[in-house]
């Protein structure tokens, strides 16, 4: 790599999801374990851009990481679906071109972060969900497998339940379950290049139905990315699907020359709920310019300026 590449501005930030976190609810042993599974994905990621990794490669990373934490909702530490399983949807993105991929429904991948970023590298399609993503995955010995229950956790499963108890019909479950009971991890990077990419990966909402996905591997809802700035979004999939948030956010610093972190704000703070969702995103300018903004109580983030500043949080005040 040329003096003149190591010169250029590194950076990242990364989620675990936005919600209903309140201080004091989590416990000081759970904050710190939340706090170090971040700090891992921070150091893996960036040690990927130190070295001379693309974007594409850091946010993989640090998302593969927040997939195998039980503290978060993607990978291991899923939500349980209404019929007790778990479905699990990823996207990936490179500004470079606007490469995508995503897939959804998966029931035995293990990062499937890792199987979007095949699906953007090696399959003519951007998107594959359930047995057909299943049956790609099979075609690729490097994606590591596991059983369905090998994503439960203890906690998710009381999660469940205490949902079901709740529930008064599909409808009003979604209603009474706002910001609670679903979430994603996600990661956006600048590389040494002056390239941004961003992905997002999500075990969906608690006692889910019907095969219902979400915005995390929805190219331009809950993950895009072009050669202005990389977005990854959390919170209720429904409205970040109607109000295109992640491709809403970009436009606004392409097409309008917002600055990255206004164009967050007025979309997180401003679009999502005025049409009654909730949540958060995490953005990125070719600059290393970074916004995290949320609208909840509490969002799990992290960040890496490009100054070598860096910090994690949970709550919305800190």
């Amino acid at each position: 790599m040329s003096a003149r590449q190591l010169r250029r501005p590194l950076a990242l930030a990364i989620h675990g999801g936005a919600g209903v976190i309140e201080r004091n609810s989590l416990g000081a042993d759970a904050e710190r374990a939340i706090h170090a599974e971040l700090d891992r994905a921070l150091d893996a990621g960036h040690a990927v851009l130190t070295t001379g990794g693309t974007a594409l490669d850091a946010v993989e990373v640090a998302v593969a990481l927040l997939e195998d934490s039980p503290y978060f909702n993607a990978g291991y530490g899923s939500v349980f679906t209404a019929d007790g399983r778990h479905e699990l949807d990823a996207s990936i993105m490179d500004g470079h071109g606007r490469r995508a991929g995503a897939v959804a429904g998966l029931s035995t991948v293990r990062h499937p972060v890792r199987l979007a970023r095949r699906v953007l590298e090696e399959s003519p399609h951007v998107f594959l969900i359930g047995a057909g993503a299943e049956q790609y995955a099979d075609t690729h010995s490097d994606i590591e497998r596991v059983p369905n229950d090998w994503f439960a956790t203890e906690a998710r499963r009381e999660q469940l339940r205490d949902a079901q108890h709740r529930e008064q019909g599909a409808w009003q479950a979604s209603q009474d379950l706002r910001g609670k009971y679903f979430g994603t991890v996600g990661a956006v990077a600048l590389d040494s290049h002056g390239h941004v990419a961003a992905a997002t990966s999500t075990g969906g909402m608690t006692n889910k139905r019907w095969g219902r996905v979400g915005d995390s591997p929805l190219i331009g809802a809950g993950t895009w990315a072009d050669a202005h700035c990389a977005v990854s979004c959390t919170g209720w999939g429904e409205y970040y699907i109607r109000n295109a948030v992640a491709h809403d956010i970009a436009a606004r610093v392409a097409y309008r020359g917002d600055r990255v972190r206004v164009a967050t704000e007025d979309v997180i703070l401003g679009e999502v709920p005025q049409h009654g969702g909730d949540g958060g995103a995490i953005a990125i300018d070719r600059d290393g310019n970074i916004a995290l903004v949320l609208n909840t109580t509490g969002m799990y983030r992290g960040w890496v300026h490009p100054d070598g500043q860096r910090g994690t949080a949970i709550y919305r005040d800190a």
